[in-house]
């Protein structure tokens, strides 16, 4: 297969499709034609941006620009991520920092190491997307189950203190919004994995198809894939919860007021 590559000239009239997504908008008066003007500039601005410093990564291929870049895409997603759960709770940001890192760093190390195994471990052809994409659906696990378990034990004071007064410890008082919230997190990843390749064909292997891979392989990556982002997901929103549950109690296993 031969890959076709996109000029300068291609990206313009890529964005003739934009230019569709407004006229559509502001026809129907939807009150979109802002949000999309502002969202497509940034994916543009930033999308450019990326393909630049990933250029250099790449040319460079040094394992401590490879980390500082990692350290970098888990701290934005950490932040991210932590003012989509709560700005108002105090040490979440470490923790769902240390959440991101150990779950990506865990899932793509083994990836990387066990089945991959390319020459070099740091090989960034390898690494950045891999990061990418596990960090990617770890954040958005992380954040469904954060801001479903913060809004579920503020929500729920009495029930909770209720159990604390009969004996029950903070772990048993919370059990059954911990797994609501960790099943929260997840299941949107595990529903995807029972209706992709029937229902929608993925992005990554839809882009892969397009730059010339042959689909057995794209679908050989795509099964990888879709198996190590489930892991990322669940280690990383068992980490945050377990942080979240950290921060509601005092060491005398009495509820705060957060």
């Amino acid at each position: 297969m031969n890959l076709i590559l996109l000029q300068s000239t291609d990206l313009i009239l890529a964005v003739g499709l934009v230019a569709i997504a407004i006229s559509l908008a502001a026809w129907q008066g939807l009150g979109l034609v802002a949000p999309i003007l502002l969202a497509s500039g940034r994916a543009l601005l930033q999308l450019l941006i990326l393909g630049y410093a990933l250029a250099l990564v790449f040319t460079w291929k040094n394992p401590w620009v490879v980390l500082g870049a990692v350290v970098l895409m888990v701290t934005i997603a950490a932040i991210s991520a932590r003012n989509r759960i709560s700005k108002t709770l105090p040490s979440l940001m470490p923790i769902v920092w240390m959440a991101l890192f150990i779950s990506t760093a865990a899932t793509v190390g083994y990836v990387n190491l066990l089945v991959i195994r390319p020459q070099l471990w740091y090989d960034p052809q390898y690494v950045v997307p891999l990061v990418g994409l596990g960090l990617g659906s770890a954040m958005n696990g992380a954040v469904l189950a954060g801001e479903r378990f913060v809004r579920t034990l503020r929500s729920s004071r009495n029930d909770i203190e209720t159990h604390l007064c009969l004996g029950a410890t903070p772990k048993q008082a919370i059990a059954a919004y911990r797994v609501d919230a960790v099943k929260s997190g997840v299941v949107p990843t595990i529903n995807s994995m029972m209706v992709i390749g029937i229902v929608q064909l993925p992005t990554w292997m839809g882009g892969q198809l397009l730059s010339g891979v042959q689909p057995l392989e794209a679908a050989s990556y795509q099964i990888l894939l879709m198996f190590m982002l489930t892991v990322a997901t669940l280690l990383a929103t068992l980490l945050v919860i377990e942080g979240l549950a950290r921060q509601f109690f005092t060491s005398a296993a009495q509820l705060k007021e957060l």
